[in-house]
């Protein structure tokens, strides 16, 4: 079995930056919004970071649970959030703010909900 308290620190580090990648993607409301302004450029790398934390994290979680955790929440395709964080960090000239703004719009709040769940059914261990 995996340490369980170590799981739930994970998960919760990674609900804070669901919520904050929310926060800072409220107020676009296209790609445009990302790449018309200095201050969308600064959103856009604010929120990849954040990506990057995600998927970071989800890495380390499937690590650490060895891989018996993830499986259990096939409502999200974990091979993609691991996915974004390693083309966030290895071609982030390559960035497709389309591609940030899909993410946001799309999937962050099923992401959210997936973990408030993982943490919901880890009380009972």
């Amino acid at each position: 079995m995996y340490d369980v308290e170590l799981v739930r620190e994970i998960l919760n580090q990674i609900l804070l930056s669901t919520k904050t990648v929310a926060k800072r993607f409220a107020s676009i409301a296209s790609p445009e919004d990302f790449t018309i302004s200095e201050k969308g450029l600064e959103k856009l790398d604010a929120i990849c970071m954040q990506l990057i934390a995600i998927g970071e994290s989800v890495k380390n979680l499937d690590k650490v649970t060895e891989g018996k955790l993830l499986s259990q929440y096939p409502q999200v395709t974990w091979n993609r959030v691991k996915g974004m964080r390693d083309i966030l960090t290895h071609h982030y000239f390559d960035l497709d703010a389309e591609v940030v703004y899909s993410v946001c719009d799309t999937h962050i709040e099923e992401l959210a909900q997936t973990i408030q769940r993982m943490i919901t059914d880890l009380e009972d261990c």
